[in-house]
C-alpha cells in the first residue's frame, strides 16, 4: 500500500512539507491575499509562503486570482480538491495536539540516552 510508486504516497508527500498544511489551514474560511495570510499564520516568510503556494498551485490545491487593479491583487482559494484535505488535516492536528507530549517526552528520551546526534531531518 506504500510503496514507493503507489498513489498513496502522494498524499503523504502533500503533508510532509510542514507549510503546506499550514497554508491549506489557513484557506480554509477563504480567499486570502498573501500579506493576510503571513499575518494569520505567523513565523513564515515571503520566499517560503511564495514557494508554498506555487507548490499548492501545482498540486490544484489552490487556485490563484488576479485582479486588474492599480495596484495589482492577488488573492488564493482552495480548490475542491483542496478543501477535501482540510478533514485529514485537521485529523492531524487533532492528533498532534493529543499526542504532543509524548512526542516531545520521546524526544527528550531519545537526546537523553542515545549518543547518536539528533537527526537533522526525517526524510
Amino acid at each position: 500500500m506504500f510503496l514507493a510508486d503507489c498513489q498513496t504516497r502522494l498524499a503523504f508527500d502533500l503533508l510532509a512539507n510542514t507549510w503546506n498544511a499550514v497554508v491549506m489551514w489557513a484557506l480554509r474560511h477563504g480567499p486570502r491575499r498573501p500579506g493576510r495570510l503571513r499575518t494569520e499564520i505567523g513565523g513564515i516568510s515571503s520566499k517560503v509562503l511564495t514557494e508554498t503556494l506555487r507548490r499548492l498551485e501545482y498540486n490544484g490545491l489552490v487556485t490563484r486570482h488576479t485582479y486588474a487593479e492599480a495596484p495589482p491583487r492577488v488573492e488564493y482559494e482552495l480548490t475542491d480538491l483542496g478543501r477535501s484535505l482540510l478533514g485529514p488535516i485537521e485529523g492531524f492536528g487533532e492528533w498532534a495536539a493529543e499526542h504532543a507530549d509524548e512526542v516531545m517526552a520521546a524526544q527528550e528520551r531519545w537526546v537523553m540516552t542515545d549518543p547518536r546526534p539528533m537527526p537533522e531531518s526525517l526524510d
